[in-house]
């Protein structure tokens, strides 16, 4: 068990708008992360103004509270330059971290400054100890772990790391690991990691097995997970060493902020209290009906797959309340499982949230025929009569579900923690005063909270009391009226030769000007290191950065601040290569027989890379095998396993593992190790990205799936191209889950521990709405990948890319047989090598002609 005091924990909370700062600072958060218009992970909030930073930073330092700017998206090459302006106004404005995922961002930010605080935001898909230590060098203080971390795995990461560990404690859980979600974009053109997601998790799907529709009854959101509530594990989050707890919801009312943290305040400050009891039914009444999905601990206390999803509605409903026994001529008789009153909005619920559904304000309250004045307490079985022009109840049937979704005195109460005009806490005040008579009073005022101390001193001496001298008692009364300041008497302490006495007027003026001077220290903002830096001056030479780390050390081996040359177009490479990703056997033995550069094998179950490796060697041909994209504690065995059969290369898919293949190549600096290839999960948008990677280890890296074909240009301009591999045609992997499908709907299990692994059995997809079937396939962990029905095709750019000096480009197969590999290679080999076009390639293929975003069936 971690041991913490209460400074050591900190509730962090969201605020889309300046009510929900005020409401989140009103409430007890001890920090406040928000956006601004631009570069942040919820594109759709209201969000701040650049030019609003020092106002904002002002008005949370008064409160001392901390404020954390999120800068959690891709940055695109033609982005750098804004992005350094806006790390510039944070710097300047005293912003306390940025929360970030871009490790090209990170490397801009550490030639910027050396100390600006910086944050691994939960989309730098960080969830073992490996990937905490990945980013020591860059000097980032805190990490937000993924939400599919357990507390058993937060607890080792904690031990085994030793980095302030950020958790989400509260709100929406994405189904996808955050920062590798590209559903929204492939179908809408509205990338998850450029604050846009469309919520492609929330839509209906139909679950299709072997190919064959199997019926679910009422369950058709199958990838839309309940909300995550983590009140009542609040004592063992703390215990596992948590330093942060995290509140969702920039999207959401400041009614919501300031009830979501009001309940965790109460709870963090409970548990240092000596008190482990858990949250009221009241409690966790008013955090569902702010609103919820049905709340769960996500994957905190485990994975428990049919907790996390029930299927049944994408939205937040509030509070059940029971369901319709009779139907009344106005109104319904239901057995209440929740308090109700007049004035409350319901829904009723008959099963298919994709229709319109009834609902409206409750009018009266009636049991037994008589009207209830006040609230009608669960357990009772009344009569709801809804608004006559609110609900047609032509429409309502026996055993309906009916959910409370608004309680006007909840909101009244919660927009009275904000909207007020008294300060919204107060801190301690000591002070200390001397004098003796003839000479003037001197006062020390001391802020405890914040350490300062300003001295006043009276501009009339001291005399001799006629009456009433200034004693204790008087010194409290008269100094110690704090009211409506930020401030609050703690103790006096005065030293006075005498009976004496100054005007009780003088006393009040030293009262005032001591706060305000006081006031005025509160908001100053901290100071860091900026230097001048052009994002393209540091072409072929070492950027600004922290002094380096002593030559040979792991720390020497992973830091990776300098940024690679600028390059323009230039030849095209003597003999571009083509490579292949092939998930099955036979697959791979069709791509050895096609001569391709490289095979990669990226198999379900790591006892088949054996038979792969044995394939691609007895053929001569160069074999990579593929990693998880996931890289959990205790997952290790699983690399060992790759490095043990010598593959001439590692398609590395995540930072953790990463760190795992570098740390041991150092400890074999002797004899050959496979090549480190980075794979487009990294999350390479820019430049900088490529450099950082490279220069961390890494032989190849690929760019992200995030870039369009013009981004991508932009991209190569400026990169050392001959260190990319560019992926050509491939099914998208779209979602990338812990939730599993086929444990949820094909098994009575929870999880790998007793599902009886359908997977190894049965084929799914999901159809969308429109009738296409994306397959979902399993990985060794038992995390699904969702991947896009139909494959798409760069072909028609290979000419451009190579005159950019790309000289590897890379296929990946799905579910293709061993003809159609053929088929594919041999059509992308004649356009490397100029013998047909590119346009016929994907017209041959009937792929779709893009690279990255593509425009589809969501609405933009």
């Amino acid at each position: 068990m971690v041991t913490l005091n209460r400074q050591d924990v900190e509730l962090l909370a969201p605020a889309g708008d300046w009510d929900c700062m005020r409401a989140a600072v009103a409430n007890g958060a001890d920090a406040v992360f928000f956006g601004v218009e631009k570069f942040n992970a919820r594109a759709r909030a209201n969000n701040f103004q650049t030019d609003e930073l020092p106002e904002i930073m002002a008005f949370l330092h008064s409160y001392g509270v901390k404020g954390f700017l999120t800068f959690n998206i891709l940055v695109f090459e033609n982005e750098l330059e804004d992005a350094k302006r806006l790390i510039e106004a944070c710097i300047d404005a005293g912003v306390d971290a940025v929360i970030v995922q871009d490790l090209g961002l990170v490397k801009l930010i550490r030639e910027l400054s050396p100390d600006f605080p910086i944050h691994g935001s939960t989309q730098m898909t960080i969830t073992s100890p490996e990937a905490v230590e990945f980013t020591k060098p860059f000097h980032i203080e805190r990490v937000v772990l993924g939400r599919e971390n357990n507390l058993k795995q937060i607890r080792t990461i904690g031990q085994q790391a030793k980095l302030p560990m950020e958790v989400f404690v509260h709100g929406a859980l994405c189904v996808s690991y955050s920062g590798q979600c590209l559903t929204s974009e492939m179908w809408g053109g509205r990338s998850a990691n450029r604050g846009e997601c469309a919520q492609a998790c929330r839509l209906p799907y139909d679950l299709m097995v072997d190919g064959v529709h199997k019926p679910m009854g009422d369950v058709t959101y199958l990838l839309s997970p309940k909300d995550l509530a983590a009140i009542d594990i609040m004592p063992e989050l703390i215990e596992a060493g948590v330093t942060s707890f995290k509140i969702e919801g920039r999207l959401k009312s400041p009614e919501y902020v300031a009830n979501v943290v009001s309940k965790y305040r109460k709870a963090i400050d409970r548990y240092f209290d000596g008190d482990r009891s858990a949250p009221s039914k009241e409690e966790v009444r008013e955090l569902q009906q702010s609103f919820s999905r049905g709340f769960t601990h996500g994957f905190l206390s485990g994975t428990n797959n049919k907790q996390l999803v029930e299927g049944t509605f994408p939205k937040s409903r509030g509070v059940y309340l029971g369901r319709v026994e009779r139907v009344l001529r106005d109104g319904v008789v239901c057995r209440l499982e929740a308090p109700l009153k007049r004035g409350d909005g319901i829904v009723f619920d008959a099963g298919d949230p994709t229709k319109k559904e009834e609902g409206g304000r409750v009018y009266d309250i009636r049991r037994q025929g008589v009207k209830i004045e006040g609230e009608a307490q669960e357990g009772t079985l009344l009569d709801i009569v809804p608004g006559r022009s609110d609900v047609d109840l032509r429409r309502v049937h026996v055993g309906d579900r009916v959910w409370k979704t608004g309680d006007p005195a909840l909101d009244k109460r919660l927009r009275a923690s904000f909207e007020t005009e008294k300060p919204y806490r107060v801190f301690p005040m000591h002070i200390k005063v001397s004098g003796k008579q003839g000479q003037p009073l001197h006062s020390w005022w001391t802020d405890v909270q914040k350490g300062n101390t300003v001295e006043i001193v009276s501009e009339l001496p001291l005399e001799q009391a006629q009456k009433r001298p200034m004693d204790q008692v008087l010194l409290e009364e008269q100094l110690g009226r704090l009211g409506g300041t930020v401030y609050q008497l703690e103790s006096l302490e005065a030293e006075l030769e005498g009976d004496l006495i100054v005007p009780i007027r003088e006393l009040n003026r030293m009262r005032r000007e001591a706060v305000e001077r006081l006031t005025g220290e509160r908001p100053k903002p901290p100071v860091y290191v900026k230097r001048a830096v052009d994002v393209y001056a540091d072409a072929g030479g070492e950027a600004a950065g922290p002094s380096k780390p002593e030559a040979g050390s792991a720390e020497a081996a992973l830091q990776a601040l300098s940024r690679a040359p600028g390059r323009t177009a230039e030849a095209r490479p003597e003999a571009a290569r083509l490579t292949a990703l092939c998930r099955s056997l036979p697959q791979v033995e069709a791509a050895v027989r096609s001569k391709v550069g490289m095979v990669y094998a990226d198999f379900e179950f790591i006892k088949q890379f054996p038979a792969a490796m044995e394939l691609a060697r007895s053929a001569g041909m160069p074999i990579a095998l593929a990693t998880p994209r996931i890289h959990m504690p205790g997952e290790n065995g699983y690399h060992a396993n790759i490095l043990k059969l010598q593959p001439d290369a590692v398609l590395v898919r995540n930072t953790g593992a990463l760190y795992y293949y570098l740390k041991a190549r150092m400890e074999r600096p002797e004899g050959p190790f496979p090549k480190l290839i980075g794979d487009f999960s990294l999350n390479i948008a820019n430049h900088k990205a490529a450099s950082l990677f490279t220069e961390s280890g890494c032989d190849l890296v690929t760019p992200s799936y995030d870039l369009n074909v013009q981004q991508m240009f932009d991209l190569l301009r400026s990169t050392d191209t001959s260190k990319l591999e560019v992926v050509i045609h491939q099914h998208l992997p779209m979602f990338h889950t812990e939730h599993c499908v086929y444990c949820t709907f094909l098994s009575e299990g929870t999880d790998f521990t007793n599902c009886g692994r359908p997977c190894e059995e049965k084929r799914v997809s999901l159809q969308d709405r429109i009738g296409m079937s994306h397959p979902v396939r399993v990985d060794e962990g038992c995390r699904n990948t969702v991947y896009n029905a139909i494959e798409q095709s760069g072909a028609e750019y290979l000419g451009q890319f190579m005159d950019l000096g790309v000289g590897s480009f890379r296929v990946e197969f799905l579910e293709e047989t061993a003809e159609k590999v053929h088929e594919v290679i041999d059509l992308y080999s004649d356009a490397i090598a100029g013998r047909i076009s590119g346009t016929r390639v994907w017209r041959s293929l009937k792929a779709t002609n893009q690279l990255g975003v593509t425009r589809g069936q969501l609405v933009k």
